[in-house]
């Protein structure tokens, strides 16, 4: 059997070269604008909570194809394909941008720095217009010379969308089954909590292992999309951490009567979890940066062929030659590109959040150090979305290598106070949130490739996303943190300098003066309030780091950081993550996906493997590889997708401050149904992809 019609080589566009339908449309902008702002605020409260976002591409396709539909008597013409495809490519950067700043600035606050709201919005604006930039002349090498290859399964999924809802066939029902099935699901789940979410089993005589599955429709519309290789090396990399890895500390642990750093617990009091975010994390994010080397060599020669032909278009324009390139094969121009990075880089060269120490050299070497490290990881980055999807995309583990590579160079140059722990997470900062909108950039181009869009439009689009997006990612950032805060009486007799901020009042009645501490061995790092002598009297327990906002990814980039600088990172374990990569690519496993499963926690991956499981069941059935020309499973997976996105963010806000009342009442279900039925509710969404597209198939 054929390959599905838009993962062929020979595959044509929706729209042609030759149609010029409107495309980059004020009303498209401002569409995408608003809905960025939404996508972006809820992705914030998202990865503070449980340290992930879900790609927003798809479900923001959806809501433009109904928002046009309904509106289209009022606005005078239905929305074309080519707009609903601006408005998500604008929409997605709000997501994008704010995984890469929740996943790392929040971090300032465990560090015992103030993080405000102008420091969020100009290290986001650097990033994000960055990340954009770097994907410009990568374009070709990995949407098009790539196609086939590259699977780009949301991209690909938002692409079917689009299509199907310009058709209003019969594609259109498959998606908006789909859609409606992982809404219903997400409700039952997420919402009205009739199950268990994340059920677990424990293996008898094998001491601190778990399998877990995240029971979340978007998840297993992923698997199905990438197919079954992928996800199962995905889950191998997973079922390595948590049936080989974890095990084995937890046995060889037992006898141990001090803590294994950077742990501060006796490993057998510690759970599997516990086990997982103190070490195999570290395991990961040294397998992530190995497989980011691995996979950048040998994309490279391809990579050059790219900036050649960029190259090679500019001096046909600087000569005065006609541009006969197609519409779709339009970038904007490569000294746009350069021209805008050395801005960016003079621009960051200034900022003070970005300076170790005073000086116009080092602040030069550390912009142009952001630059080198955007790049790697934004071709690293693109990959993993091309090969995975941006869901599953480890944003953290590129920010890790980042902040290990960023800290190392600090050491170098003698740079190894706590001072200098918020420059280095400023570093990291931005290249987490140009990685992050370099994978979702080329998610976008590969949804416009397959629409048949204009790509100079599209990277427009995106950069106003950017713009518009990071005033609301510090907004929420700040109000969050503000909304959580409580005062805790103080358990520490020690003296603290004031720092130069506005007097607090305490539960006491009292004024009292606001100190920082970090970096201290008597205390631990925070913010606390002191009385006139400089003792302290209160702890500010921040909305960060709380049970309501506990930010996992920003707690590990902190622990980073302070290892690194304190030269007390545990080396052992970022390095058996490294070889742990060079041997899969030895045996010919793809190094990165493996560390992908290796690094994401196991229900994160095993409903990925349950999709690309069912694509497996519906090719063997097929007796072919892949699935037929009309892809009815991939529309359904799809809408899946879309169904499951959506209800999942909109139930992240059931949890925000002044909403708690309404999500207990809500939540009636109150997890009373046995987990096991939930799952084998779950298996049911497999078998319902399962038999949309053999049902179809055979009467095609």
């Amino acid at each position: 059997m054929d390959a599905p019609r838009l993962a062929r080589p020979d595959f044509k566009p929706y729209v042609g070269d030759e149609q010029s339908l409107p495309e980059l449309t004020l009303r498209a902008l401002l569409a995408g604008s608003l809905l960025g702002l939404v996508f972006g605020a809820s992705s914030v409260y998202l990865a503070l909570r449980v340290g992930l976002t879900v790609s927003a591409s798809v479900p923001i396709a959806v809501i433009s194809i109904s928002l046009f539909r309904a509106l289209s008597k009022l606005l005078g013409s239905r929305a074309t394909i080519l707009e609903n495809c601006v408005v998500q490519t604008t929409g997605s950067a709000g997501e994008s941008i704010a995984a890469g700043v929740a996943f790392t600035l929040p971090a300032l606050v465990l560090l015992g720095f103030p993080m405000d709201w102008l420091r969020t919005l100009l290290l986001s604006l650097c990033g994000g217009i960055l990340g954009v930039l770097m994907m410009i002349p990568l374009r070709r090498y990995l949407i098009v010379k790539e196609h086939g290859r590259l699977t780009y399964p949301e991209g690909t999924a938002c692409a079917e969308v689009l299509i199907a809802g310009e058709e209003k066939g019969a594609q259109a029902a498959f998606v908006f089954k789909g859609l409606f099935a992982g809404a219903l699901f997400k409700l039952a789940t997420a919402v009205a909590r009739l199950w268990n979410g994340i059920p677990e089993i424990h293996i008898l005589h094998l001491k601190a292992s778990k399998v877990a599955c995240d029971i979340s429709p978007e998840l297993m519309g992923v698997g199905y999309i990438i197919g079954y290789r992928s996800s199962a090396i995905m889950v191998g990399g997973g079922l390595l951490s948590w049936l080989v890895l974890i095990p084995a500390i937890a046995l060889f642990g037992e006898g141990r009567t001090t803590p294994l750093y950077p742990a501060t617990t006796l490993i057998p009091a510690m759970t599997p979890d516990e086990l997982w975010s103190r070490y195999i994390r570290y395991i990961g994010a040294g397998a992530v940066a190995a497989g980011g080397i691995i996979n950048l060599a040998k994309a490279l020669p391809t990579i050059l062929d790219s900036f050649r032909a960029s190259f090679r278009d500019l001096t046909l324009r600087a000569e005065g030659g006609p541009d006969r390139r197609p519409r779709t094969e339009r970038d904007l121009p490569i000294s746009l590109v350069l021209g805008g990075s050395l801005a960016l880089a003079l621009f960051m060269t200034f900022l003070p959040q970005l300076k170790a120490v005073p000086g116009l050299g080092i602040s030069l070497l550390s912009a142009l150090s952001i630059v080198v490290f955007g790049f790697f990881f934004s071709v690293v980055s693109s990959r993993i979305t091309g090969e995975l999807g941006s869901s599953s995309n480890p944003i953290s583990g590129m920010a890790i290598a980042t902040l290990m590579g960023t800290c190392l160079i600090f050491i170098l140059f003698g740079w190894t106070g706590h001072v200098y722990t918020a420059a280095a997470l400023s570093i990291g900062t931005v290249v987490c949130i140009a990685s992050s909108n370099a994978g979702t950039t080329s998610q976008d181009l590969k949804t416009s490739f397959l629409v048949g869009g204009t790509p100079w439009r599209q990277q427009l689009a995106i950069m106003v996303g950017v713009v518009t997006s990071v005033v609301v990612i510090g907004w929420t950032l700040q109000t969050l943190n503000r909304n959580h805060t409580q005062l805790q009486a103080a358990e520490y007799d020690v003296s603290l300098a004031p720092a130069d901020e506005a007097p607090r009042t305490a539960p006491d009645g009292r004024a009292y003066r606001v100190a920082r501490a970090g970096g201290r061995d008597d205390i631990p790092d925070g913010t606390y309030l002191v009385d006139e002598t400089g003792r302290v009297r209160f702890r500010i327990q921040e909305g960060i780091g709380s049970d309501k906002a506990p930010a996992p990814q920003a707690t590990l980039m902190s622990l980073v950081i302070k290892g690194i600088l304190t030269q007390k990172l545990p080396w052992a374990f970022v390095l058996l993550g490294v070889f742990t990569s060079i041997l899969m690519e030895i045996v010919g496993v793809p190094a990165l996906a493996f560390a992908v499963g290796l690094y994401l926690p196991l229900e994160s991956t095993t409903p990925v493997f349950l999709g690309g499981l069912a694509r497996r069941m519906v090719d063997w059935k097929r007796g072919s590889e892949a699935e037929a020309d009309a892809g009815p499973g991939v529309l359904y997976s799809s809408g899946l997708v879309a169904g499951g996105s959506i209800l999942g963010l909109a139930s992240s806000f059931l949890g925000a401050p002044g909403l708690e009342t309404w999500a207990k009442r809500l939540a009636f279900g109150r997890e009373f149904l046995p987990p096991a039925v939930g799952f084998a509710a779950f298996l049911g969404l497999a078998y319902l992809i399962y038999r949309t597209a053999l049902k179809t198939e055979r009467r095609a």
